[in-house]
Formats: C-alpha cells, sequence, structure tokens
C-alpha cells in the first residue's frame, strides 16, 4: 500500500551575505514538526550571480517545495541576483515569507495529512 504522506523535498537557497536562512529553516523545521511531516530539506548556497539567473533565484531566503516557490506572488518577479530577499505578505513587508504559504504547500506537497 502506498503511504499517506511522502517526504516533500523543500530547499531554502540563500547566498553567504543574508543570514535570513537561518530563521527560514527554523520556520520549516518547525511547521514540519507541527504538521507530522519530515521533509527532505536540502540547504542551497548560492555563489554568484550566473548561479543566481541559473537557479532563478529571487533572493535570500527563498523556499521551494518541489521545486515551486512557497510565495504565491512570484509569478510577477524575474529579478534574478545575489540580494536579501523581501516578502510581501498580508503583515507587510518581511524578511521572511508567511507562515501561512509554507504551511499550504507542505499539506499540499506531502500529499495530505490525515486529521487523526
Amino acid at each position: 500500500m502506498a503511504k499517506a504522506t511522502q517526504r516533500p523535498l523543500v530547499e531554502i537557497l540563500y547566498f553567504d551575505g543574508c543570514p535570513n536562512h537561518e530563521a527560514a529553516r527554523q520556520m520549516v523545521e518547525r511547521v514540519s514538526r507541527e504538521l507530522e511531516l519530515d521533509p527532505e530539506l536540502h540547504l542551497v548556497n548560492v555563489p554568484d550571480g550566473e548561479t543566481a539567473q541559473q537557479l532563478r533565484f529571487l533572493g535570500s531566503p527563498t523556499i521551494r517545495i518541489e521545486g515551486r516557490d512557497i510565495d504565491p506572488n512570484v509569478s510577477e518577479r524575474e529579478e534574478y541576483a545575489l540580494s536579501c530577499r523581501v516578502y510581501r505578505t498580508e503583515a507587510g513587508f518581511s524578511s521572511q515569507p508567511d507562515e501561512r504559504w509554507l504551511r499550504d504547500a507542505l499539506q499540499r506537497e506531502s500529499g495530505g495529512v490525515d486529521a487523526d
């Protein structure tokens, strides 16, 4: 039988000049525990502008689950560079994505979580 859930691939893209990825990692780990998920977590260091272009890196931190950015407004952006990322959330501008985006993406990509 297939498992009710699968381990989603979570990537946190960052560059060394911006410290915000550590808080993003902590948020991913905390929300994953709350959802009783064990994602495959990869930290991806983006070393230079060329790599930023290749990876379509929108700034640090960028959180992708199964290759999809968790920011629902990401399609509006195409500036790929080594920079600290600013998210436009309901609460205003933030150096971290909205936790609800992360929670929704984890649930969607894990195949659902049993309510029991």
